[in-house]
């Protein structure tokens, strides 16, 4: 039996979205340590030989950023010190600034799609291995798009984790968002037409439906996602995937992504725990991989601590101050 909740009258205060990266940059500290500080002795050293460049490389590796990206970005560095010199700290950290935000790519779309059209509300269908931070980063998502002054409903459609729908609806509930959510074991599609139903219903601007992150094999995981996909498109479309990724996981994430990303089209990704990692360079090779853009990042445990990614805020945060 799908339950409707009605929103409790009684709300909490939620943090402004914008700027949240620039505020959280102290969060990124391991990152700095391991990477960007590394790097910035690495090239203010003076003069680099074969082995310096070397190590150059070995440390964009060794944050994740994959052979490819850390040799290209190792060969970009190596041209520009070529031609121009750098000359101090200061030269080195604007050429490394510089070529670091050209791997994130700043011309990526990293809009969330939340917004009404044709009638209906925008859904999102949040996916990702459990674990990873999928139900908490729903229930974050909703905050911002509510602090944005969007009306939300979320579709609790992890019904496998009696646990979920319980997390969920505590969310939606500080959040002032309504949440359709039925008995463990219900068909997570029927949970994810009625949470539609509903936000047509109440003229909703958005729908975020959390999906079951069960990874036992891949045609499970494509009959699952691939019914919730079609039931919910009887009613409207579905407008972004976001793929949940742990950002600790590092490569082991990567391999995640991809058999989601065999299943069902991802849109936008959103990585957790960017906070607990000295590998910030997972940005880069997630996009790579999937060649979609990080859109969320999470840098902590608050319940406003899930920010909107910004690709110079993001290097800025690397490079420390």
């Amino acid at each position: 039996m799908i339950a409707e909740l009605e929103t409790p009258p009684a709300v909490e205060e939620i943090a402004p979205t914008a700027g949240r990266l620039s505020k959280l940059r102290g969060r990124l500290s391991r990152s700095q340590n391991a990477f960007g500080r590394s790097l910035l002795g690495l090239l203010g050293a003076g003069t680099l030989d074969d082995d310096s460049w070397e190590e150059v490389e070995d440390t964009l590796l060794m944050a994740d950023l994959g052979a490819a990206a850390a040799a290209e970005i190792t060969e970009k560095l190596r041209g520009a010190v070529a031609a121009h010199g750098v000359t101090d700290a200061a030269s080195a950290r604007a050429l490394l600034r510089r070529v670091l935000i050209e791997a994130v790519d700043p011309t990526m779309d990293r809009a969330v799609r939340a917004l009404p059209h044709d009638g209906r509300p925008s859904v999102l269908l949040i996916v990702g291995v459990n674990g990873t931070g999928k139900t908490t980063t729903t229930g974050k998502l909703a905050r911002v798009l509510v602090a944005d002054g969007r009306h939300v409903v979320l579709g609790a459609a992890d019904t496998f984790r009696a646990a979920a729908a319980d997390q969920l609806q505590t969310w939606g509930e500080r959040a002032g968002a309504a949440v359709v959510r039925a008995d463990a074991g219900t068909d997570p599609a029927s949970v994810a037409f009625d949470a539609v139903k509903r936000g047509i219903a109440d003229g909703a601007d958005a729908v975020l439906i959390d999906t079951a992150g069960r990874l036992h094999t891949k045609t499970g995981l494509m009959d699952e996602l691939g019914k919730v996909k079609r039931v919910v498109e009887k009613q409207a479309e579905v407008d972004e995937v976001l793929l949940v990724l742990d950002a600790t996981t590092g490569q082991n994430g990567l391999v995640q992504a991809t058999v989601f990303a065999d299943v069902v089209d991802i849109s936008g990704i959103v990585l957790t725990k960017l906070d607990g990692t000295a590998k910030g360079g997972i940005v880069v090779a997630v996009q790579r991989t999937l060649g979609v853009p990080v859109k969320l990042v999470g840098l902590g445990e608050g319940p406003d601590d899930l920010a909107p990614f910004e690709p110079a805020a993001f290097v800025d945060a690397l490079l420390g101050d």
